[in-house]
């Protein structure tokens, strides 16, 4: 969560209570705040400030009443910028050493005051109009047909000049682009080509891992990183899983890679390493487990056969004495059908012990009794008649039974299908005779 959210659990590093930093980007944890200074020596005058991005600077300061993520107000090659406050005492000493930088050199500019509130809300218009800038240069680039991609832009604090951060695989001639931003925006401009790699330090992003990019949180120095770091670490040389967000290879394939390098120092250095044991059977290395100090084997002879494992001292012995001749027994252990034995699950709550299933035998329960009482015969009730067969009625012969309609059949009945009458034929007499 960021800072201008104060997500942070001691209230937000807007507030100056961030204890950890660990929602500012290149943060140093500063481990003497809460020590004191013996009274003989004076405070450190030079101070980190860190702006948009991964950008941090060294400032002289005439003061030293300020905090650590405070806003001041620099100097800058033509006005004034405005920054944050990162880290001030005894640990800028170790951050000039890193950067290859003394603290006698006279070309360190200074802090002019603390900003004030006009100054904070400037600061924040500036960064409410990058966005917008950002996509009218874009669109101007494309007009102009550059191949350039355009990052990020940050304006100074005086919004005086506004730099802009591309990166392009060739060289590219923005001298035209330099005179179209300068009549839409009115401000000083500045083009710098960055890598890939610092360009997604100044964007972040969110990595494989879950976590945020290492280069936009806390890694600085960039190494070279190789195809042969992965090879080391056993790593399938996917291109997709091993490139990161900037295209190139992971920075974090070199955290571990001195580690692997030290255990790799324990194995043969042959690639494929071949064992010969008694009655000619030959075994050629096809995999190795470096932090298990394991070396997987396969039969030369069969096809598909059975891998086995060596710890790397057992598979040395063997190379010893393979080179004396001497050719040892390959006992393997046969391996046995083990039935899967029944696990039952558990589950414990702080409240006590139950079963998961537990409601599910009630309901299993409640339906075998209702089947139960389904399949059960009815006791005869003597108020109620028995039921049985209906006695057959006495029917007459002659008479003709009631005719009934077919159930099913769209034909209507047959007392319904009368027979076409001829109208002059006279009507039949239906009065018995007497």
């Amino acid at each position: 969560m960021g800072c201008g959210s104060g997500g942070c659990s001691t209230g937000g590093c807007s507030s100056g209570g961030c204890s950890s930093g660990g929602c500012n980007k290149l943060n140093t944890f500063d481990w003497l705040a809460e020590m004191d200074l013996p009274p003989h020596m004076k405070p450190f005058d030079i101070v980190e400030v860190r702006f948009k991005g991964t950008r941090k600077e060294f400032y002289k300061s005439s003061f030293i009443d300020f905090f650590t993520n405070e806003y001041v107000v620099v100097e800058a090659e033509n006005g004034y910028d405005i920054g944050k406050v990162s880290l001030k005492g005894e640990l800028v000493k170790l951050q000039l050493k890193k950067y290859n930088r003394s603290e006698h050199d006279t070309d360190f500019r200074k802090i002019i005051r603390k900003a004030t509130e006009a100054d904070i809300a400037k600061f924040k218009e500036n960064q409410e109009l990058e966005v917008p800038t950002m996509y009218k240069a874009r669109s101007i680039a494309m007009e102009l047909g550059l191949s350039m991609k355009l990052s990020d832009v940050e304006y100074q604090g005086d919004r005086r000049k506004a730099t802009f951060f591309y990166t392009a695989e060739e060289r590219v001639d923005f001298r035209e682009l330099i005179k179209r931003l300068a009549e839409s925006f009115k401000v000083r401009i500045e083009m710098r080509q960055i890598g890939y790699r610092q360009e997604a330090g100044r964007l972040g992003a969110i990595g494989s891992c879950g976590r945020e990019l290492c280069c936009s949180t806390w890694l600085t120095d960039f190494k070279i990183v190789g195809n042969h770091a992965a090879r080391y670490q056993n790593l399938s040389l996917n291109p997709l899983k091993l490139n990161g967000q900037c295209g190139k290879l992971k920075c974090c394939l070199n955290f571990e890679l001195e580690s692997y390098m030290e255990a790799m120092k324990e194995f043969p250095n042959e690639n494929y390493v071949t064992l010969q044991f008694a009655e000619n059977k030959y075994y050629k290395s096809v995999k190795t487990d470096i932090l298990k100090r394991l070396m997987w084997f396969a039969p030369q002879s069969e096809l598909g056969g059975e891998w086995i494992s060596f710890p790397v001292s057992q598979v040395r012995e063997y190379q010893e004495l393979n080179k004396k001749g001497e050719f040892p027994i390959l006992e393997v252990q046969e391996k046995k059908a083990l039935k899967p034995e029944k696990v039952e699950l558990e589950f414990k709550n702080d409240m006590g012990i139950g079963s998961l299933t537990r409601l599910d035998e009630k309901d299993r329960r409640r339906n075998q009794n209702k089947n139960k009482n389904k399949n059960k015969p009815r006791p005869n009730n003597p108020n109620q008649e028995a039921k049985g067969p209906r006695p057959e009625a006495n029917v007459n012969p002659n008479q003709n039974p009631k005719p009934q309609g077919n159930k099913g059949n769209n034909k209507r009945p047959n007392h319904f299908n009368k027979p076409n009458r001829n109208p002059n034929q006279p009507k039949p007499n239906n009065q018995n005779p007497s």
